[in-house]
């Protein structure tokens, strides 16, 4: 039997610490293996407020809920698993309150970006440069776009403004050039290996080839899954979905998925003062959320230790507040 964990979820602690003070609906829109939803519905009844409170997960992938399904099998009777993309979240949560006829408010939104530990670990998921396997990288395996797909079919230029605008590779172009004189040489590329060589054929020196190949999946597999796409819509259509207290709290591992969250985070909480030179006495309208986090929250040092994972983690944190309209003075 296979003992290894299928993901070590990050800042468990840090997270459950945000949940509100009050029943009703809790989203693990990132449900993954299921170890933040367990948390969160163990705290739920910790507080004893678990008969008036519901968890609705969320993944796209089958290996994933089939996991969740184990770990949360205590909670059946509290807890629905969605095989669904999380920007569908609005959809989501209309079909439960449908299925409930109950209007249950959602008080915690979480969202865990990124890569589980199981799918990089998994050689046919094809998103590590580490193991050899297919060119995949869909969160979804049964539909979608293979990163086959878009490094036989893109030419140089177009591959350039992925490795670049999704990486920040210095060498795009480079590298670019490289996969088409790969294909022209060797036909498809099909296989991890394969990716790895090309970009290990054009960097220099071990610790800089290492930095590229991450940079090199990483520009890939965002574009597999449209990631910074699918994060704007559900950060967009999630705190929408808060009652008010409630609060919507993400996870980040790299920088473009930091920027578009603190972007969004910091334009919902804050008042609206109308075009510039106006010179209102107030806003036209007051903030609907406030931020939690001025600065993220970092995993800590115990935590980077026994899970290096987590050393690029960032939580932030929003939560919906009470507003009042209110008439511009001018």
């Amino acid at each position: 039997m296979d003992k290894v964990p299928y993901h070590h979820p990050v800042m468990v602690h840090e997270v459950v610490a945000q949940l509100p003070a009050r029943e009703g609906l809790s989203i693990d829109a990132t449900l993954g293996g299921g170890g933040h939803a367990e948390a969160i519905v163990q705290e739920l009844c910790r507080r004893g407020i678990e008969k008036d409170s519901f968890l609705i997960g969320i993944d796209q992938d089958s290996d994933a809920l089939a996991e969740a399904k184990k770990k949360l099998a205590a909670y059946s009777g509290m807890t629905r698993l969605v095989k669904a993309n999380f920007q569908d979240i609005a959809e989501i949560v209309a079909a439960f309150r449908a299925s409930r006829s109950n209007h249950m408010p959602v008080t915690f939104i979480l969202l865990d970006l990124g890569v589980s530990s199981y799918q990089i670990d998994k050689a046919e998921r094809g998103f590590s440069y580490l193991r050899e396997g297919p060119l995949d990288m869909r969160m979804a395996t049964d539909s979608g776009t293979k990163a086959s797909d878009i490094l036989n079919s893109m030419d140089a230029h177009e591959l350039a403004g992925i490795f670049f605008r999704y990486g920040q590779e210095r060498l795009s172009r480079t590298i670019a050039e490289a996969v088409c004189a790969w294909r022209r040489k060797n036909g498809d590329i099909s296989s991890t290996g394969d990716l790895a060589a090309i970009v290990r054929g054009v960097v220099r020196g071990k610790e800089w080839q290492v930095k590229s190949l991450a940079r090199i999946f990483q520009a890939v597999r965002i574009v597999v899954n449209d990631e910074m796409g699918v994060l704007e819509r559900v950060l967009k259509e999630g705190t929408e979905l808060l009652d008010q207290g409630g609060r919507m709290a993400v996870i980040s591992y790299h920088s473009l998925e930091d920027r578009a969250v603190k972007r969004h985070f910091s334009a919902i909480a804050r008042d609206d003062w109308g075009p510039k030179g106006v010179g209102l006495r107030e806003p036209l309208r007051r903030a609907a959320f406030r931020t939690v986090t001025t600065k993220p929250i970092v995993a800590s040092e115990d935590e980077v230790r026994s899970n290096p994972r987590s050393r690029s983690a960032k939580l932030r944190v929003v939560e919906k507040i009470e507003t009042q309209a209110e008439e511009p003075v001018p």
